[in-house]
């Protein structure tokens, strides 16, 4: 029996599950009490929790499809999209120790106490819920996606203009495999390229219909995950997590051994995708991500990752310090460790599907389509529902508490906890909905992971340096805030929508095409094209490097039909590039790599670079309130609420105590002597990175 292309075994899959989740959510909220409960779990949970929470909550659906996807679309550099945070791990060991030691609930709690200012909280608050419906909006997104690739309409049943443009799909790759093999196209096959190719940028090409439609799915997914997150809060997304850790793990792997068996092992690996794409950077394919690219990536998302809202109440939740720290890494280096897997889904996908596929997002769900039996497709979508479900709920929970703590708390002060609770579940439901708003407005997996890697730098510098610098003061924050939202959110969102900008001259301008000549191992496929006579043989290629738009992503066609028509600026604007344009540099000779390493370095120096003049242009918060935060930032928590009580109390009333342990002793740098703790988990971090670069080294080098 099959429902909308699926069999009944993965339906009964899939309502097993639901059903399971809604009840941990109703057995959950029965123990909920109180606001710390609902958003803390009453700070009670051990290590057990606390790796699962950290691992649900930092790994979601939408990273696995996100690797797959730029590792289909451009060989194994294409895995740093998500990759990068490998190098970021061993920070969390003093991240965590941050947001343990401020013993606050939220981080608009941390702007609203380390400058007095409730209007630097609520606006944290206001922007983080901002940036959650981009994040419900991704996780929306993939799972949608994935259920569309298993749910295609048969060829039968598709309407004329369904099957034309799919036709017109398949006719725009086969020129695209001429041109790539140096085959030449006729005047009028050059032509129809040209319109192809902008309709293509446009997003008017697709290679399948789907059943299922976005806005169904959406909704549906929607209120499950709010009525079991808003029954149970923080206690029901650790407990969840838990479980949804299992599969997790089940749906990162399950494809791997299939696909591999379908394309002759390793070896058959290596013999269908050219070993071009196995490089780690420099690729005449991997334009985009030269290894200045990804440092720069890294950098801003270090900047980036102690703005995450979730991070204060995942620490926040741990009965102590170790246990959040340990349990924050674990989880960490677990998820880092499955990434490999998803680097090798994509290369099986290149083999399986090179120049196939529409849209590289569907990779995940056409390949569990194709290589997954009924019963293990349904096990496939609940992975990925749990995956994406483990980061909404704990991400839902953490952004109702800022709701309530940071804005609407203080407009409406002195209500009951009951009170609190409610308006608390209701803005859970707002935040899901302004998800699927989000999912129906950008339909490219890449564009909103853009937006991940930058947008909280903005937030994110001022966090950093409120940790460790007294002289950070409130107006050089909400300077650099308002300035940070104009180049990095408004603009890059605004000038989009206004037809003088998307059509204005000054902002249409292209790189150059570049032709890219290499040397690279003849594929089966070189073997069928009459390239070479046997596969494996060192081949000369010629790769185009399209011309790519210098402010705008791309530069297209108003009409892709009238190769005359006058062009427009399609997608984001790049804000950062304009602001640095103005210093006289043309941008139009670099490449397309160097170009968004550029942006990158912006995002993660630029903040800094405003906070540190407009401080020391301005008075910093006064002294008392400094001594005060610093003073219970220094002293470790307690095993017991009045241990906790009396040792804070004793570091109030002598602030001047930790001054001695200081690194810089008598100066503004609140940075405290590293401990032995401090060594073994930061240098021990580092040698887990190295271990899963060796093990992914390895891996790739298997078959060759």
């Amino acid at each position: 029996m099959v429902f909308l292309g699926l069999h009944l075994l993965d339906i009964i899959v899939i309502v097993l599950y639901i059903g399971i989740v809604l009840w941990i959510g109703k057995k959950t909220g029965e123990k909920t009490s109180d606001t710390e409960d609902f958003y803390l779990a009453g700070r009670s949970l051990g290590k057990f929790y606390q790796f699962f929470l950290n691992f649900g909550n930092s790994t979601n659906a939408d990273q696995a499809v996100a690797v797959s996807r730029e590792t289909y679309r451009m060989g194994v550099g294409g895995m740093w999209i998500q990759f990068l945070v490998l190098f970021l791990t061993p920070f969390y060991w003093f991240t965590t120790l941050f947001f343990r030691r401020v013993r606050l609930t939220t981080i608009g709690d941390f702007f609203t106490e380390r400058f007095k200012s409730p209007f630097l909280g609520g606006s944290f608050a206001a922007f983080t819920l901002l940036m959650a419906f981009i994040g419900g909006g991704v996780g929306y997104m993939v799972a949608a996606k994935t259920i569309m690739a298993l749910t295609p309409i048969p060829q039968e049943k598709l309407t004329i203009e369904q099957r034309q443009t799919i036709e017109d799909f398949t006719r725009y790759k086969e020129f695209e495999n001429k041109i790539d093999s140096g085959q030449a196209l006729s005047d009028e096959d050059n032509y129809d390229y040209d319109i192809l190719y902008e309709r293509n940028k446009l997003g008017q090409l697709k290679s399948f219909y789907s059943y299922i439609k976005p806005w169904q799915f959406y909704i549906i997914y929607a209120l499950l995950v709010g009525i079991y997150t808003m029954m149970g809060g923080f206690r029901a997304a650790a407990i969840t997590d838990a479980i949804q850790g299992f599969l997790i793990i089940g749906f990162s792997i399950i494809l791997i051994p299939v696909g591999l068996s379908k394309i002759g092992g390793f070896t058959g690996l290596h013999a269908k995708v050219p070993d071009f794409m196995f490089e780690l950077f420099g690729s005449a394919t991997l334009s985009e991500y030269a290894w200045y690219t990804v440092f720069g990536m890294v950098l801003a998302n270090l900047v980036s990752i102690i703005a995450s809202a979730p991070m204060m109440q995942t620490a926040g939740s741990a009965k102590n310090e170790i246990t959040a720290r340990l349990g924050m890494i674990g989880g960490m280096f677990f998820k880092r460790f499955l990434m490999i897997f998803w680097v090798l889904a994509g290369l099986i996908a290149i083999a399986l599907y090179a120049n196939k596929l529409h849209d590289p997002d569907l990779v995940w769900g056409v390949m569990t389509r194709d290589l997954l039996a009924p019963g293990l497709i349904g096990l496939m979508l609940v992975g990925i529902l749990a995956a994406n479900m483990s980061t909404l709920d704990a991400g839902s929970v953490s952004n109702s508490a800022l709701f309530i703590r940071n804005l609407y708390q203080p407009l409406l002060p002195n209500k009951s906890e009951k009170h609190y609770l409610f308006i608390g579940r209701i803005a859970i439901a707002v935040v899901l909905l302004g998800g699927i708003i989000t999912a129906l407005y950008i339909d490219n997996l890449l564009d909103l992971y853009k937006y991940f890697i930058s947008i909280p730098a903005i937030f994110g510098a001022p966090i950093w340096l409120g940790f460790i610098w007294r002289k950070l003061s409130k107006p050089a924050v909400i300077i650099e805030v308002f300035i940070g939202l104009l180049i990095y959110a408004i603009i890059p969102n605004l000038f989009p929508a206004m037809q003088w900008s998307r059509s204005s001259e000054n902002f249409l301008k292209q790189t150059q095409p570049q032709t890219i000549t290499y040397s690279t191992k003849a594929t089966v496929e070189d073997v069928q094209n009459g390239l070479i006579d046997v596969p494996g043989k060192e081949i000369t290629k010629t790769k185009i490097i399209p011309s790519t738009g210098v402010f705008y992503e791309k530069v297209a066609r108003q009409n892709p039909d009238d190769p005359n028509s006058p062009l427009i600026g399609v997608g984001r604007f790049h804000a950062e590039i304009w602001v640095l344009s103005w210093l006289g540099i043309d941008f139009t000779k670099w490449k397309k790599s160097e170009l968004v390493a550029t942006r990158f370095f912006f995002d993660a120096l630029f903040p800094f670079l405003l906070l540190f003049i407009i401080s020391f242009l301005t008075r910093p918060v006064e002294k008392t309130v400094l001594d005060r935060f610093f003073a219970k930032m220094h002293t470790p928590v307690q095993p017991t609420p009045a241990q906790e009580t009396a040792a804070l109390q004793a570091a109030y009333q002598n602030p001047e105590v930790f001054e001695t342990n200081k690194l810089f002793p008598g100066s503004s740098w609140e940075i405290m002597k590293p401990a032995k703790i401090d060594y073994y988990g930061f240098f021990g971090s580092c040698a887990v990175v190295v271990l899963i670069l060796l093990v992914l080294f390895w891996v790739l080098g298997l078959g060759a």
